[in-house]
C-alpha cells in the first residue's frame, strides 16, 4: 500500500503565505502525476495544481501567479507555495498521486487525509 501525509495548513491572514508538503510512502516504483485538490465549505473537491513526470504543471486559473507546485522526485515528495492567499483560497487541502507499484505500466490513484488551510483576519 501507499501512504501519503501531508503537513503544513493553518491559519493566516489575507495576503499572507503558507506551504503544504506531501510525502508518499510504501510499496513505490514510480510517481507520475502528484499533486493538490482542495474543498471548500460546502463544495466539490476541485483541482488546484499537478505536476506530471516530465515537470511539466497545471493550475487552475484562480491560483495562478499565487501558488507555487514543486515536486523532490527523491523523496517521493510534492510541495505547493501559496502566496498572496485569499479568503476564497479556504478550503481543505487534499495530496493526489498516481503511484506505479511495480514495473507494469498500471497507475493507482491515491488521496491524502487533507489539510485545513483557512485565511482569515
Amino acid at each position: 500500500q501507499v501512504q501519503l501525509v501531508e503537513s503544513g495548513g493553518g491559519l493566516v491572514q489575507p495576503g499572507g503565505s503558507l506551504g503544504l508538503s506531501c510525502a508518499a510512502s510504501g510499496t513505490i516504483f514510480g510517481i507520475d502525476t502528484m499533486g493538490w485538490y482542495r474543498q471548500g465549505p460546502g463544495k466539490e473537491r476541485d483541482l488546484v495544481a499537478l505536476t506530471y513526470n516530465d515537470d511539466s504543471t497545471n493550475y487552475v486559473d484562480s491560483v495562478k501567479g499565487r501558488f507555487t507546485i514543486s515536486r523532490d522526485s527523491t523523496k517521493n515528495t510534492v510541495y505547493l507555495q501559496m502566496n498572496s492567499l485569499k479568503p476564497e483560497d479556504t478550503a481543505v487541502y487534499y495530496c493526489y498521486a498516481e503511484v506505479r507499484r511495480t514495473m507494469a505500466p498500471r497507475l493507482h490513484a491515491y488521496w491524502g487525509q487533507g489539510t485545513q488551510v483557512t485565511v482569515s483576519s
